[in-house]
């Protein structure tokens, strides 16, 4: 009877926890040698002592561990604890469990972080005013119009030329404050883990490389912008356009709503109070908006010294300028409201000035400007909002102190350890509150509580780099676990990121509204203080909640287009964000394409992978089936599922199934996107992921399980961002053959005229690419089968190619081994 009385309890208690209580874990993943800890929570005060880390492939327990105390109660939740595995450093995809409740799938290497921070590059790329290369076309081409600039020459209403830059948010504003920040942080980020970064757009946003890194085009957009908005000695502009903008959502175009046309009004930096309403801004100076110019324009040219030495020297003069602008009347430029109360309350401008001498000690090696920068340094050695609980929409700006990062590396002995003490002290007047609840949350839930969350985190990883002091790394971690979904929700704050993840999908942007374009990348603004939103203007779900049970007094966050307060992406939030994903990036081994799609293993190792694709030609089963076996060397095939139920395959398919490996090529051979415009997807969702679902159950006919065939090689080869993202949320990884490769080219015959390529000419490509260039991690893709117009079969070669390369000291791995 007691025994029965205790599997009674054991099963309420495991019924009781599937319905209240859940396991939020990191959805990008963990890397190797890092803190991992997953965040258990419950509506019910039910203890518990042990938890396990099981093999998401085999499910077999590989961890067993004991969580933190307690916490007890946090918003939503009555009892909360950590849960620590971060012993397993073993490369791999598990579940975290405890008494039968199961975590979302996480996987820890080395490089889950890899290409985020070009992923969230393309939200910054459909910011841009002027012309827009997400959507091939032009916005905002007649700004603008003058206000305020009449004491230098400039009445109201003059025209000047200031088309460029980002649009700030959902709406179309534009701010010098916020954009001199975000370029500050891409050039930042391509100065310090450049390795994080590809090259696959033009300077105009579009597909094709130019031979700089993608985040260097998007900081020169940013910088070239800047320019504009400083266009003489004694003149600089804080913004364009005003709140009137926000008469309706819409598209980016040309805006009627400033009386003059499509002219939007240009707001000249003074330093004395301005037009909001009803009432002025608090504008004191010119310091806070001029420094931040001089900052961008600084490291701009430190770039640009040796690619670009008449634009680099463009950037030392304007950065002198602009740091004269700064000194012409100390204090603070805030943003111009017109309609509404809401403005970016900048109150703080101490740190700008820091930052505008460091850098200009960088530039010039004057120890003046040393000196005076520890100075500032001194007036402000924490970011206030670190000390409190609250703050005003954008009072404290830039949210982390760049300042003292780059003075401190300018520092010796005493001064430099000061400065150092000035991070330590702010994380640990945040660490206070932090420590105090399972989340390790200790950032305020103000008005883009997400982007304060990106700062702080960067503030642990700076102190690191300049003391080695790893005291912080799990706080570091926690807080971009919170942006990743280890935070009462659950969810990603990052549009799209993972794929696979519950990341944003009805966030406060047009983009997404009206036409149902992705903004992939896009860090929304994130949680606030339920009493802010019950208090803020013109706040109406527009649908049901689904995050309502994680409501509480405390914190709310909600996916939903009518919430502008935690749900709109910020082009300054996510270019902080890019900083930090690069950061985390491992130093690539693998190359991925424009697309998203994997198209070399690692160029360090001396590695290729043979591919072989099939449909409905199928001439070449035996002889590539024969000389892989003579050769004794391992490949990878995908199939469709129509070459998979053809009968005549399948003695074939049964033959190289346990040497090789095998993947989905699509069931039907589906051309996923137009042969003229690759943007133009041809398939819907849901016809996609059911055409790779019949993929699947045909290769499951012939044993091969999902989670041993994770790499797809999308039909045709031809795909696009919708194909990849799609795949990856299926958490597929698509592939391809390596570019600069003709060996693809074996499926032409001669009644293709000039694009026709014999197996002789392909042969010799081959081998004078691996002369010139190497082909280490190569992806080299053949045909198993041909249109029978070509006579010679390039299959046919295929001993030759795997001997004279063999004998170059390459070696033959399956894509499955040669990427993971």
């Amino acid at each position: 009877m007691r025994c029965i009385l205790l599997l009674f309890i054991t099963l309420v208690v495991q019924l009781s926890f599937a319905q209240d209580t859940w396991i939020r874990v990191n959805q990008l993943g963990y890397r190797e040698q890092a803190k991992k800890v997953a965040v258990w929570v419950s509506k019910s005060d039910l203890p518990i002592h042990d938890f396990v880390l099981r093999d998401a492939k085999s499910d077999k327990v590989v961890f067993k561990g004991k969580p933190s105390a307690p916490f007890g109660a946090y918003g939503a939740f009555v009892q909360s604890y950590r849960l620590d595995f971060s012993a397993v450093r073993q490369k791999g995809t598990y579940i975290v469990e405890v008494d039968g409740v199961k975590s979302h799938i996480i996987r820890i290497a080395d490089d889950v972080y890899n290409g985020t921070a070009d992923f969230a590059l393309r939200y910054m790329r459909q910011q841009r005013t002027l012309f827009n290369p997400f959507l091939k076309d032009s916005c905002h081409t007649h700004d603008g119009f003058t206000m305020y600039a009449a004491s230098v020459g400039l009445p109201d209403s003059t025209h000047v030329d200031v088309g460029g830059g980002w649009h700030d948010a959902s709406d179309y504003l534009q701010y010098a404050t916020t954009s001199a920040n975000a370029t500050y942080h891409l050039l930042a980020a391509y100065r310090d883990f450049p390795h994080a970064f590809t090259d696959h757009k033009q300077a105009n946003g579009l597909s094709g490389a130019n031979g700089v890194k993608d985040v260097l085009d998007e900081a020169k957009w940013g910088l070239d912008w800047l320019l504009k908005m400083h266009p003489e000695p004694h003149i600089m502009f804080n913004q364009i356009a005003d709140d009137r903008d926000h008469a309706a959502m819409r598209m980016p175009g040309e805006d009627p709503y400033y009386g003059r046309g499509y002219e939007r009004p240009v707001y000249f930096i003074d330093g004395e109070p301005q037009q909001r309403g009803k009432f002025l801004n608090n504008t004191t100076g010119t310091s806070s908006t001029a420094s931040k110019f001089a900052s961008a324009f600084n490291l701009g040219a430190a770039i640009f010294r040796e690619k670009d030495t008449d634009y680099s020297q463009m950037l030392t003069g304007k950065a002198r300028t602009a740091f004269d602008y700064a000194h012409k009347k100390l204090g603070v430029t805030q943003t111009v409201s017109v309609k509404s109360p809401y403005i970016y309350a900048e109150d703080n401008w101490v740190d700008d000035m820091e930052l505008a001498y460091a850098t200009m000690y960088q530039q010039t090696g004057k120890q003046e400007y040393l000196e005076k920068a520890l100075t500032f340094a001194k007036e402000e050695p924490i970011t206030p909002w670190m000390v409190r609980d609250t703050a005003n929409h954008y009072q404290y700006y830039p949210f982390i102190n760049l300042g003292h990062y780059e003075l401190a590396k300018n520092l010796q002995g005493e001064p430099r350890q000061e400065v150092i003490s000035y991070y330590k002290n702010g994380i640990e007047q945040v660490w206070d509150r932090a420590k105090q609840n399972a989340f390790y949350r200790g950032v305020p839930f103000i008005w883009c509580s997400n982007n304060l969350t990106v700062a702080f985190a960067m503030q642990c990883l700076w102190y690191k780099d300049l003391t080695n002091d790893a005291s912080y790394d799990e706080l570091m971690q926690a807080n971009i676990d919170w942006l990743f979904g280890v935070n009462p929700w659950g969810t990603s704050m990052v549009y799209g990121l993972p794929a696979w993840g519950d990341t944003p999908v009805d966030p406060h942007s047009a983009f997404t509204h009206l036409h149902n374009y992705p903004i992939d990348g896009g860090l929304v603004d994130g949680p606030v203080y339920a009493a802010i939103f019950n208090n803020l203007i013109g706040i109406q779900l527009h649908e049901q909640d689904e995050y309502a049970e994680f409501q509480s007094d405390l914190v709310v966050y909600h996916d939903d287009y009518g919430d502008y307060s935690t749900n709109e992406p910020t082009m300054d939030g996510t270019a902080s964000l890019i900083y930090l994903l690069s950061s985390q990036e491992s130093v690539q081994q693998v190359k991925k394409d424009e697309y998203g799609a994997i198209v070399q293993g690692d160029g360090n190792k001396k590695q290729i992978s043979l591919v072989f694709t099939a449909h409905d030609f199928n001439d070449g089963n035996e002889t590539v089936a024969r000389v892989l076996k003579k050769q004794k060397v391992k490949a990878s095939f995908f199939l469709t599922g129509d070459f998979l139920r053809n009968k005549e395959n399948q003695s074939f398919i049964n033959k190289i199934r346990k040497n090789h490996y095998i993947g989905p090529h699509s069931d039907k051979h589906l051309l996923y996107a137009t042969w003229e415009n690759r943007d133009s997807t041809l398939v819907v969702e849901e016809d996609f992921k059911r055409d790779l679902e019949a993929n699947y159950t045909a290769l499951a006919s012939f044993g091969i399980r999902r989670e041993e065939a994770t790499f797809f090689m999308p039909s045709y080869e031809w795909y696009n961002h919708d194909i990849v993202r799609w795949a990856n949320a299926e958490r597929i990884e698509a592939v391809n053959y390596t570019p600069g490769l003709r060996t693809a080219a074996d499926y032409t015959y001669p009644e293709m005229g000039t694009r026709y390529m014999t197996s002789e000419k392909i042969f010799e490509q081959l081998l004078q690419t691996e002369k010139e260039k190497g082909l280490n991690g190569h992806i080299i893709l053949i045909h198993l089968g041909v249109d029978k117009r070509r006579k010679d079969k390039l299959y046919d070669r295929l001993e030759d190619i795997i001997q004279v390369l063999r004998d170059r000291g390459y070696d033959f791995l399956p894509i499955n081994e040669m990427l993971d």
